[in-house]
């Protein structure tokens, strides 16, 4: 659903990473596909939330589902580590 991924990249341009997170869960649950555009943007909020093991598990988990990292999730996955 593209209102879906919409509201993902909503709450991560925000800054409301455990809004994003939370949109990010329900499409899961519903089996949602996700694409890297859902990906990258839960990963940007997790970035921008601190919250390094999830931005983390995310990429482990986009790249088990083959879905395509690009350079905005690459971007966020190396901002974040070095955070961590």
């Amino acid at each position: 659903m593209a209102s879906d991924r919409v509201a993902v990249s909503a709450c991560q341009n925000g800054g409301n990473w455990n809004q994003a997170m939370r949109r990010y869960v329900e499409m899961a649950s519903a089996r949602v596909q996700l694409n890297t555009i859902t990906y990258s943007a839960a990963v940007t909020a997790c970035d921008k939330g601190t919250q390094w093991s999830t931005a983390l598990r995310l990429v482990v988990e986009m790249a088990s589902a083959r879905v395509q990292l690009n350079t905005i999730t690459y971007s966020a996955a190396i901002s974040i580590c070095v955070k961590g």
